[in-house]
């Protein structure tokens, strides 16, 4: 499988990304490679072997009915993007300051975000091992 940030380094493959995100808080039936192609202006082998990434990837997911394909945005691979950005934006000391608190006292804002990062990291990892057999 391709690395996620391979994947989604194609400006194609973000447009059907965000394609997909606006249309799926639209409609719960996923949208057809006809009205992807209708709306990018590609041309429908190029959108097809774009989705094919991104259904290898794990970023989309397809609903076949007869010779139609439904594709919905699979969001939780791009989790992984997330967590690799978590250090950019999370001040070190902010931390630091944070650990010396009471462990009563409710996370800040920040450091929860940063435990909820963490615990989708090791969930996509126990996955990943999974998906390995081991």
């Amino acid at each position: 499988m391709a690395d996620i940030f391979d994947v989604i380094a194609d400006g194609t493959r973000r447009e059907i990304l965000q394609l997909l995100l606006r249309r799926d808080q639209e409609t719960q039936d996923g949208t057809s490679v006809s009205e992807i192609v209708g709306e990018l202006s590609v041309s429908q082998p190029t959108v097809s072997k774009h989705l094919k990434v991104l259904r290898e990837a794990g970023l989309v997911s397809v609903r076949e009915e007869g010779q139609h394909r439904y594709y919905r945005l699979e969001p939780e691979p791009l989790e992984v993007i997330d967590d690799w950005l978590v250090p950019f934006f999370v001040d070190e000391s902010e931390l630091a300051a944070e650990a010396t608190q009471s462990i009563y006292a409710p996370l800040p804002q920040p450091a929860s975000k940063f435990a909820e990062s963490l615990g989708r990291t090791a969930a996509v990892v126990q996955t990943a091992l999974k998906r390995l057999g081991a």
